[in-house]
This record gives structure tokens, C-alpha cells and sequence, in this order.
């Protein structure tokens, strides 16, 4: 679909790009030439992706151990990566989310994605951009949001409120950067099944089984749906998109308000159960990282 060396002296950054979805979209700039940076909590997990994508595929791969809900690591990081070589194109992937009904969120749950998701996201398109201002650079910003930015969504209303921030963002930044040659787009995908994603959002579920029973087109989606729309996106193949949120979830959100509102019939039980699940995995979460 795209020429081999379609993205040969870009730089990116991936937030999240460890795992999951920030993954698979570095592999895909890497493989199309671009060198990649991605950051993440586990530096370790970085570390070992790193090493992966670079075996799979040459290149550089630079790997960065940072919480991007701290304000003054993500600029430090973002200082050492300007220093080196300025970043073309800043992709948002970093996310947090699990369900639960609103009345049993506790403050520190509603933190835990809110602080990530809107503040982290906040914090580094600063941190890139105000660098591409003063610098007199064009720029990229993809971030990755949710179909559900546009009607909201039940049970899941910590990343609601944050991914629509992020929308908002993009359509603010989109006006007040575009005469800096600065772009920001969203893209929000309909369910690509990741372990992450299935073991809070969608915990004791077949993978995929809800989104295959509803959408128009029968089936989930796939990450080089993903990889392909990111890479349209910052390849200056339409440079006049700018501020725009592209859905890609086979018309799901247009059939179905693509979001949580089927979970109104789990009972208390059901509810308990899940929460239960989602905090065992972080249990084991907390043990995977030492």
C-alpha cells in the first residue's frame, strides 16, 4: 500500500508504545523507514520491544522509561530527544480504562484514567509543540481516541470525559497551530482486540464476541487497519486535514452508538464480578513490573 521508504528521515514518537496498539503502529513506521521512539511506565517492556522491532526490521528504535502523568519527566524526556534530533510526528497512544458503574468509582480510580489519558496526552503535545513553535518546524500530532467522543458512554465515564478532552484538543490546536504547519488528527478505532483491552474493558468476554454479534460489517478490526490509517495520516499524502476525528469501526458507532450501553442488564453480581477480575489483574500487574 505504501512506497518501502515512504517515512525514510521522520522521527517519531509513540507514547504506549510497548504494547498493544502503540506497538503495532511503531512497527509500521519503523518498517517504512522511520526512526521510532517510544516511552512508556515499564521501561523494561520498552526495552524488550525495542530490541524486537529492531531485530524484525532494522533501524532505530529508542526506548524511554516515563509516566506521562508527570508533568516535569515527560518534558525532560522530550528535551533529550529534541537535543539529539528534533521529532517530526507525535503519536498519543498512552491510555488507561476499565469498566465499572459511575456510583462505584472512588476518586482514585477516576485519577488513575483521567491523569493519563487527558493530563498525560496534555503534557507531551505541549512538550513537542512548543518546541516545533519555537524552532519554526512543522509537526504531526495522531492521537488515538474513542467513537464514543461524540455521544459519550456509560460505565466507562473517566475515559469519556478524558478522550474527549483530547478531542477537543485536536480541534483547538488544529486552529491555533495550523498556521505553524502543526497538524493534529484523531483517529478512534472500534474494538481491536489487545490483552490489555480485554482484561478490564472486557473481562470474562470472548474476544471480539459482542463487536462480531453487532457491527454492520460482522467483525472486529485489525491493527494494519490501524497501522494504515496512522501512517495516511502524517504522510503528507493530504496535508489539509487538519482537526478531524476518523472513525474506523465498520459504521458500529452509527449503527449502535458504538459504546457500553448494552452493559445496563448486568446485575449487581455481575458487576462485582468484574470489578473483582480487573483488580486481580492489576494485582498481577504490580507483580510483572517487581
Amino acid at each position: 500500500m505504501f512506497n518501502p521508504q515512504l517515512l525514510a528521515g521522520r522521527n517519531i514518537l509513540v507514547t504506549g508504545g510497548g504494547t498493544g496498539l502503540g506497538k503495532s503502529m511503531a512497527s509500521k513506521f519503523l518498517s517504512l523507514g522511520a526512526e521510532v521512539h517510544i516511552c512508556g511506565r515499564r521501561k523494561g517492556v520498552c526495552d524488550e520491544t525495542a530490541t524486537e522491532l529492531m531485530a524484525e526490521f532494522g533501524g532505530k528504535v529508542t526506548s524511554h522509561g516515563v509516566d506521562i502523568r508527570d508533568c516535569a519527566a515527560v518534558d525532560a524526556m522530550i528535551e533529550d530527544i529534541f537535543t539529539d534530533r528534533p521529532l517530526t510526528d507525535l503519536i498519543n497512544n498512552a491510555a488507561g480504562n476499565f469498566i465499572s458503574r459511575t456510583e462505584d468509582l472512588s476518586p482514585r480510580g477516576f485519577d488513575a484514567v483521567a491523569n493519563t489519558v487527558m493530563h498525560g496526552t496534555f503534557y507531551v503535545t505541549h512538550a513537542v509543540g512548543k518546541r516545533w513553535i519555537a524552532a519554526k518546524l512543522p509537526g504531526n500530532v495522531v492521537s488515538i481516541t474513542v467513537t464514543w467522543v461524540r455521544n459519550g458512554s456509560p460505565y466507562v465515564v473517566p475515559s469519556s470525559m478524558s478522550k474527549s478532552a483530547i478531542h477537543a484538543m485536536t480541534m483547538s490546536l488544529a486552529t491555533e497551530w495550523g498556521r505553524y504547519g502543526i497538524r493534529l488528527n484523531t483517529i478512534a478505532p472500534g474494538e481491536i482486540p489487545t490483552e490489555g483491552m480485554s482484561k478490564r474493558i472486557k473481562p470474562g468476554d470472548e474476544a471480539g464476541a459482542r463487536t462480531k454479534a453487532m457491527n454492520p460489517m460482522g467483525r472486529v478490526g485489525t491493527m494494519e487497519e490501524l497501522q494504515n490509517t496512522a501512517v495516511f495520516l502524517i504522510s503528507g499524502g493530504c496535508d489539509w486535514i487538519n482537526g478531524e476525528t476518523i472513525a474506523m469501526d465498520g459504521g458500529q458507532a452509527l449503527a449502535m452508538g458504538g459504546n457500553f450501553y448494552q452493559l445496563r442488564s448486568r446485575s449487581d453480581e455481575d458487576w462485582t464480578q468484574a470489578r473483582d477480575a480487573i483488580k486481580s489483574q492489576n494485582e498481577k500487574d504490580k507483580v510483572a513490573r517487581g
